[in-house]
């Protein structure tokens, strides 16, 4: 970010913290991308991505006041959601953990049979893809919550290692070496089990009664399919150090624009009593 825009943008969060509802809503929505993303691959699904996303929104706005400017905003932002987020205990993982152990042996031998179709006549092909992008992000579910926050800063948001090290309070060489090992452990199962992504058989078709029946999918509601691609790495990514031999095996960690419903939720927001409340404490 060029030294005239960090001036535009100090202007900007100036105006929101003293009262600017248009400004505020600019700065709302230069990140809401960024938090929503964050939030979906640490937490798993769009549902509890959302939710997250709302908390870590008020946060923001909340807390605007103490950005100085020290760091770049999207960093500050980062550091936010990543304290919320790793201790985040409301979605459905954190009541339901996963290990590799446990995801591989299901992908392999969940049992298939004597299942009824499920599928509510939506296509199959349109069902198969949504598990196939849903099963990638379980996936990450596998990980501790600093790890997968770990992979995602370092894998879709490509940071430095100096910026993601300072994010998550370990130093630049503690964080790459971390990355490197826990990419390693993802690439490894990939490679066993995703024939997508590895080397492995996609079982995803065959499975899409079995994940219905398990509440992985929902054929009335299809939120990878369907929701809108977004930026390359929501143009934060710095110059990310090349630390392995992995960089293009993940090519699942895409992005995705904001749900409406967390679009509107920040409207609502800014027209509600709340907005008052807040820019006034």
């Amino acid at each position: 970010m060029n030294e005239e825009t960090n001036r535009e943008l100090s202007l900007l969060i100036q105006r929101a913290t003293a009262g600017d509802k248009t400004a505020l809503e600019t700065v709302l929505e230069s990140v809401q991308d960024l938090v929503f993303n964050l939030s979906l691959r640490m937490l798993g699904t769009f549902h509890d991505a959302e939710d997250a996303s709302q908390d870590i929104l008020l946060k923001v706005v909340t807390h605007l006041s103490s950005f100085k400017g020290e760091s770049a905003f999207t960093t500050w932002v980062f550091r936010i959601a990543v304290n919320h987020l790793t201790s985040y205990k409301k979605h459905i993982f954190a009541q339901f953990p996963l290990s590799f152990e446990f995801y591989g042996d299901d992908i392999q031998n969940g049992n298939l049979q004597d299942i009824p179709d499920l599928s509510q006549n939506v296509d199959k092909a349109l069902l198969a893809e949504e598990l196939r992008l849903s099963c990638t992000n379980v996936m990450l579910q596998c990980l501790d919550a600093e790890s997968r926050c770990i992979f995602i800063l370092g894998t879709m948001f490509r940071l430095d290692s100096r910026i993601a090290g300072d994010i998550l309070g370990i130093s630049p060489e503690a964080y790459r070496q971390r990355l490197s090992r826990i990419r390693k452990k993802m690439a490894d199962f990939l490679s066993e089990y995703c024939g997508e992504y590895g080397h492995g058989a996609c079982r995803c078709r065959d499975r899409i009664h079995y994940a219905i029946q398990n509440h992985r999918i929902t054929p009335t509601q299809l939120d990878f399919t369907t929701a809108q691609p977004g930026g390359s790495a929501l143009d934060v990514k710095a110059a990310m150090e090349e630390i392995d031999g992995y960089s293009q095996q993940f090519s699942f960690c895409r992005t995705y624009q904001s749900p409406e419903r967390l679009k509107q939720f920040i409207q609502d927001f800014l027209n509600g009593t709340a907005f008052a409340v807040v820019t006034q404490a």
